[in-house]
C-alpha cells in the first residue's frame, strides 16, 4: 500500500473501529442478516430498510476486530440512497479489490471512493475475511437468505 493511502487506511480503521457509524439495531428493518468470521471471532448483524428498491437506512451491531468494524461502518455510510443493484455492483468491486488487489482486473479505485482505502487488505489474506464480512452479509440480506453468513 502506498504511503499516503496506508496512512489514511490506518486513520480510518482506527477511527471507525473505535467509533463505528450506524452502529445500532435498526427498528423497522425490512432485511436482516447475520455474519460470522470464525477465524478471528468477528460477528455482526446487518439491518437494512428498503423503500422499493432503494436502501433508505442501513445499520449494524456486533463485535469484531477494527478492520471488520471499520469496513461495516464505511459500507453502511456509502449504501444509503443506493439501489439494490448499485449495492451489488459495489459488493462485486469491493470483493475484487480486496481479493485480487487494486491492479487485479479493471478496478477504478476512484469509483470506489472511500472504499479504496481498503485496497491494501489483499496483501494480508487473513484480513480479507475481516474486511469482506459485512459485504458478504449485505449480499445475503439483499437476497433474503436466512442462514448466517460465514467466511469459512
Amino acid at each position: 500500500m502506498k504511503g499516503e493511502l496506508s496512512d489514511l487506511y490506518q486513520e480510518v480503521v482506527v477511527d471507525h473501529g473505535k467509533r463505528p457509524r450506524n452502529f445500532h439495531k435498526l427498528e423497522g428493518a425490512t432485511h436482516k442478516a447475520e455474519g460470522l468470521n470464525p477465524l478471528c471471532g468477528d460477528h455482526l448483524t446487518l439491518y437494512i430498510k428498503l423503500d422499493g428498491d432503494v436502501i433508505q437506512e442501513v445499520s449494524f451491531e456486533g463485535s469484531g476486530c477494527a478492520i471488520s468494524k471499520a469496513s461495516a461502518s464505511v459500507m453502511t455510510g456509502i449504501l444509503k440512497g443506493k439501489t439494490k443493484g448499485e449495492a451489488e455492483v459495489l459488493f462485486d468491486r469491493f470483493h475484487a479489490m480486496v481479493t485480487k488487489g487494486p491492479g487485479g482486473g479493471e478496478l477504478d479505485l476512484e469509483a470506489l471512493g472511500k472504499l479504496a482505502i481498503f485496497s491494501g487488505v489483499w496483501e494480508f489474506p487473513t484480513r480479507v475475511k475481516c474486511a469482506s464480512l459485512a459485504w458478504h452479509t449485505l449480499h445475503s440480506a439483499l437476497r433474503g437468505e436466512g442462514a448466517p453468513v460465514s467466511t469459512e
